[in-house]
Order: C-alpha cells, then sequence, then structure tokens
C-alpha cells in the first residue's frame, strides 16, 4: 500500500468523535470516585451520556437509569444500560475510523455475521456473583477499593473458571481484580488508569448478562484449509503470559477471494524470562515458528476459524510450503485481500489493527521517536512496540524505506507499529521481520549473550520436574 493513501487518515478529526469521547470521559470520571457520591458535575456527566441516545432504542431506558442513578437507586439494570451506552459510544467511534481508514487502503471488509450461541446452562447464578461485584465496585469508586472489597471477587472467580465456556469472563474479571489488587492503596495514586479500568469494568459487566450469548466462548464458525501467506507477528509479553498473533493472507483452497486472518498461540511464563528465550516457551507450534523464521508459506487444512477471522490455530493441521517472501505477499495480495467483520464486543478503538505495507516514505528520528514522512504528512511510529525477542530496532526502523506494521489508533492519533522493514544499513540492503528468531537468534552477538547467560527456560523446567517428582 502507498504511503500517499495512507496520508489520507491524517487529513483531520472525524466530526463527533472528540464529542463522544469526552461524554464517556465524564461517564468514567464518575467511576473514579464512585456513584454514590455524585456531585452536580458528575450527574449532569451520567445524563450528557443518556442523552446522547436520545431518539434511539436506548433513550428512554438511558435516560431512566441516569436519573435514578443521580438520585441515589443504583440497580444492575441502571448499570447495565449506561455501560452498554458507553460500549456503544466507542462501537460508533471504531466505526467512523476504521471506515476511514478502509477507506484510505481501499479495502473491502465483510459484513458481520453473528453465529448462534448461548450462555453455558445454569451459570445464571455464578454471572450474578459477577454483576455483584461489579455493582459494588461501581458504587465505591476506584478511589475507595480496597483489599476487602477485590478479595470478594476470588470465590466467584474461582467458580467461573471451573466453566469452561465461561472462562473469558472469569480470565477477565482475574485481570482486573489483579490490577487493582496491586495498585493498592488506590487512593493514595496520583494519577489512574480511569480509562483502561472503565473498559474493563463495562466489558465484564456486558459478558456476565443473564440469558445472553456474549459471555460463553467463541466457538468456530467454520473450517478453512489453503495457503497461508505470512505478513509479519505481533508479540503481546507480559510478566506472566506471551502470546504471539501471527497476520497473514489466506488463499482458501476453494478457489474463493483471498481473506485476511489472524492465528494466536500462547505459552505462560515467568517475568525473568524475556528476550529471544520467549520462543522456546512456544516450542510445541514448530511448524508456525519454522514458517516465520524461514519466511514459509503453510499449506493448512481444516483449521478452525471464528467469525472474527481468527483461526483456532493446530499445528498439526499445516504443512510447511514453499518460500514466500512477506513483502511479495504484501505488494501482491494485502491491498485486495478481503478483512474480517469486528465482533459487536470488539469495537473499541483501541483495538484497530490493521496490516498495511507502507512505501516511498521519508523517515526521520528525533530522540526517541521516529516518524515517516508520508507527502508532508508525519506518521508516528510505535516503536515502543517492538518486542526483545527480535532483530527489529528503532534505529533499524529509522533506516527503513519499506514497512510491514499494524495501524493503531490510540491516545487520539494514528501510529503504525513495525512488524517488519527493509533498510539500507552501511550501504547495504537489510531486511528484518519480528519473528526472525523464532527458531534462535541470528546476530552473533544475541548469540553469544545468549550462551553465556545459558538457557533460563530449561533451567526453570528442570526445577519444576524435580518439585513434581516430590
Amino acid at each position: 500500500m502507498l504511503a500517499v493513501n495512507l496520508s489520507e487518515l491524517l487529513d483531520g478529526p472525524l466530526h463527533g468523535v472528540e464529542e463522544a469521547l469526552d461524554l464517556v470521559a465524564g461517564f468514567d470520571d464518575a467511576l473514579v470516585h464512585g456513584l454514590a457520591r455524585l456531585g452536580e458535575d458528575r450527574a449532569a456527566a451520567l445524563s450528557a451520556l443518556a442523552g446522547a441516545f436520545a431518539g434511539s432504542p436506548l433513550g428512554v431506558r438511558a435516560g431512566e437509569a441516569a436519573e435514578k442513578i443521580a438520585a441515589g437507586s443504583v440497580t444492575d439494570e441502571h448499570l447495565s444500560v449506561l455501560a452498554g451506552g458507553r460500549a456503544a459510544l466507542f462501537g460508533a467511534v471504531h466505526d467512523a475510523l476504521l471506515g476511514r481508514l478502509d477507506g484510505a487502503l481501499g479495502r473491502a471488509r465483510a459484513p458481520w455475521e453473528a453465529s448462534p450461541s448461548a450462555a453455558s446452562s445454569g451459570a445464571d447464578n455464578l454471572l450474578a456473583g459477577c454483576r455483584s461485584w461489579l455493582h459494588e465496585l461501581a458504587i465505591t469508586g476506584w478511589r475507595g477499593v480496597d483489599h476487602d472489597l477485590v478479595s470478594a471477587a476470588d470465590q466467584t472467580i474461582e467458580a467461573l473458571l471451573a466453566v469452561p465456556g465461561l472462562r473469558r469472563t472469569a480470565v477477565l474479571l482475574d485481570g482486573l481484580a489483579a490490577e487493582l489488587r496491586a495498585s493498592s492503596p488506590i487512593a493514595t495514586m496520583e494519577r489512574l488508569p480511569a480509562r483502561r479500568w472503565a473498559d474493563l469494568w463495562t466489558r465484564a459487566l456486558l459478558l456476565s448478562q443473564p440469558g445472553g450469548p456474549a459471555a460463553a466462548v467463541p466457538e468456530p464458525a467454520a473450517t478453512v484449509s489453503g495457503r497461508l501467506l505470512l505478513l509479519g507477528v505481533d508479540v503481546h509479553e507480559h510478566g506472566t503470559a506471551v502470546q504471539i498473533q501471527v497476520h497473514a493472507v489466506l488463499e482458501p483452497a476453494d478457489g474463493g477471494p483471498a481473506r485476511l486472518v489472524r492465528a494466536s498461540v500462547a505459552a505462560p511464563k515467568v517475568d525473568t524470562i524475556v528476550g529471544p528465550a520467549l520462543w522456546r516457551l512456544l516450542q510445541w507450534h514448530p511448524v508456525l515458528l519454522g514458517a516465520l523464521a524461514e519466511h514459509r508459506s503453510l499449506d493448512i487444512t481444516d483449521q478452525p476459524i471464528l467469525d472474527s477471522g481468527d483461526l483456532v490455530w493446530h499445528d498439526d493441521r499445516a504443512e510447511a510450503g514453499e518460500p514466500a517472501d512477506p513483502f511479495a505477499t504484501a505488494r501482491v495480495l494485502l491491498g485486495g485481500a478481503l478483512a474480517p467483520a469486528v465482533p459487536p464486543l470488539d469495537r473499541h478503538p483501541v483495538r484497530i489493527s490493521e496490516p498495511v505495507l507502507v512505501e516511498g516514505y521519508t523517515a526521520a528520528a528525533d530522540g526517541g521517536e521516529v516518524t515517516f514522512d508520508l507527502g508532508g504528512r508525519p506518521l508516528a511510529v510505535d516503536v515502543e512496540r517492538l518486542p526483545s525477542c527480535g532483530p527489529l530496532t528503532p534505529e533499524l526502523v529509522a533506516a527503513s524505506t519499506a514497512c510491514i506494521g499494524l495501524v493503531r489508533w490510540d491516545g487520539g492519533r494514528w501510529a503504525l507499529q513495525p512488524l517488519a522493514v527493509q533498510a539500507t544499513v552501511k550501504r547495504k540492503p537489510v531486511t528484518a521481520h519480528n519473528g526472525d528468531w523464532a527458531l534462535g537468534p541470528t546476530d552473533p552477538k544475541v548469540m553469544k549473550a545468549e550462551a553465556k547467560a545459558g538457557d533460563s527456560v530449561a533451567v526453570l523446567r528442570e526445577r519444576a520436574g524435580r518439585l513434581l517428582r516430590r
């Protein structure tokens, strides 16, 4: 995709986006201090949020919910309505931004067609426990959360984890509780991640609604076979887990149009495992890792796929194919590949992550920041997202002339997250991908440092084996 097309993203703010985000910010501020202590300004913020839905099917219920909460009556139904309104505002912002991106790229997108599903039978009491805890959080406010309130969710989380169909809700709830526990005492914090916690609270409340399909783990809509041409890999690293998300173009075996898909695999970890050692945690997926490191296509057979375009990866259903240059794939197929639909609960601007090829730009570095000049318009490059387990560095990105990356929208601006670059270093052409070290580092300096440090993953596995044998 030529840089001049991507520059259309930078034409200026979209009408209504800032206003919608301001309404959300007002609601989030009310959650900071608690709905039991609403002053006039925060009560007005709830009314403004509800007023955005006047004339819509949600309008009457949203207005009633804001009025009742301001009067001191906070029920599950009122909270659910306002949480739904908050999610709907973010969904509208997401759709406007993604529409501009698709227009700039000339990208077609499949319509959303939900598959029939249902929440697990007999789980209403567990979901009620989830809503009860979220209700207490909203009344108390983030500033008032203490250890006792956080610990009150432990029994509910344990019960949810025991039901396979509800583990998505359980993990989300567990993550929110862990962040609150780690941040205590919250009352003394100078700055709170108000939007993030409100995002987690909103999603958890919507996932825990009774009788709806949202709480259940998504089921594959179908299976697909064909040739998978990899574009790049996004590494998500946490202190206790690592996930790689591979972006690719699928050429279906039945001759249908090329499709954009993702494949993700993950593993638990400890915070001492960092850098190239992360790949060894994913060794149970040798076919996928080999394709990343060797730049090969994959022939897949009957891989399950979700409505969101995510493959439920089975390494034994894939075989290594011919060498396939990701930049060649991007130049030939990326522009015409059909993008997947976005599930309703995933319609949030921070979740926009679209693969693109950018060429013909001028890269510039200023301090620790890198930008690509797209015909006189600077596009921020998010070099902070570069993983430590690959060869990409900010310096290499700043020297690049072509980049495969993910376009994101966060913090009120568009940015590009590099997955692979082509650059000229010391008058020699260099190509580097995040997944180049999937089978081990190839840089002599890194290999030497790894050898000196030893195999931390093997050591930890050996120690864990000893404990299990006792």
